[in-house]
């Protein structure tokens, strides 16, 4: 895998060097210019869990992917530059759907003066590497908290305005059959959340925007501002202009987010 296209991608122009300092770097450099989107999954386009599609779509057709995709090609670049890293089998919202998340959430380890939870795939989650230890950790504004459980899972607890409120984790190599499952469930099955919306997010440097369906959301430290998305060209133009997504095909897909619109939130 070449890796200065991924650096000229997202805007990194540091030495590289295998520390804290790096990584920290490059997990919000990659936030910062790489959306969390789910919108191959809208257009019935297969997602993989291989980390060289990943790269094609995010690093050379410039687009976002959703956790497989942003956390498969960010562990690979990191292996490359010399991390120590470490995939790991995440579920998400554990603590409501019980085993059934198991592998719905593909998350990274890195092992430095101590194990690091990395994790660029969530949309709204962390900025930075967390230490994995129990505690509270601040990015900017917002707050996290990892929990060591009973049964010997981890649990981070999101930021109080995230849209997933957790996930859990074991430190151990991820079981790459359970995540091939469930990342073909949630592209494919009509009960999948990313099969009913469709789900853009992107860190700015003051603010968290997210665009699901035809509501906008911008959270910053002042709180949550709605707004709503009136055509399909304002949808695409949004698209573009505020995450970088340019996919002709996406506008097509309009008429099924006005329908989701009508089915959560009424005409």
């Amino acid at each position: 895998m070449e890796t200065d296209p991924y650096f000229r991608r997202i805007g990194f122009v540091g030495i590289l060097t295998a520390d804290l300092a790096t990584l920290r770097e490059l997990q919000r450099a990659h936030l910062a210019h790489i959306p969390y989107e789910n919108l191959d999954v809208q257009l019935q386009r297969t997602v993989t869990l291989d980390p060289q599609d990943a790269y094609a779509k995010l690093v050379s057709a410039g687009r976002g992917g959703w956790c497989y995709e942003m956390n498969g090609l960010f562990g690979a670049v990191l292996q490359a530059i010399g991390f120590r890293v470490m995939s790991l089998t995440g579920a998400v919202m554990r603590a409501e759907r019980g085993a059934s998340a198991i592998g719905n959430h593909l998350i990274l380890a890195v092992e430095l003066d101590e194990p690091y939870l990395v994790d660029v795939g969530l949309g709204d989650g962390p900025a930075e590497p967390i230490p994995l230890r129990e505690g509270s950790y601040r990015h900017g504004w917002r707050t996290f908290r990892l929990e060591r459980l009973a049964d010997g899972w981890w649990r981070l607890h999101n930021d109080k305005h995230a849209f997933a409120p957790s996930f859990d984790f074991q430190h151990q190599p991820a079981d790459w059959a359970v995540l091939q499952q469930r990342c073909q469930w949630q592209q494919t099955s009509p009960e999948s959340r990313f099969v009913q919306n469709a789900i853009c997010v992107l860190h700015k440097p003051n603010a968290i925007v997210a665009m699901v369906g035809r509501v906008l959301k911008t959270n910053t430290e002042q709180g949550t501002a709605d707004e709503i998305i009136m055509s399909a060209e304002a949808y695409a133009d949004t698209l573009a202009t505020l995450f970088g997504i340019r996919e002709p095909e996406c506008a097509n897909l309009w008429p099924k987010i006005c329908r989701r619109h009508d089915e959560l939130f009424g005409r």
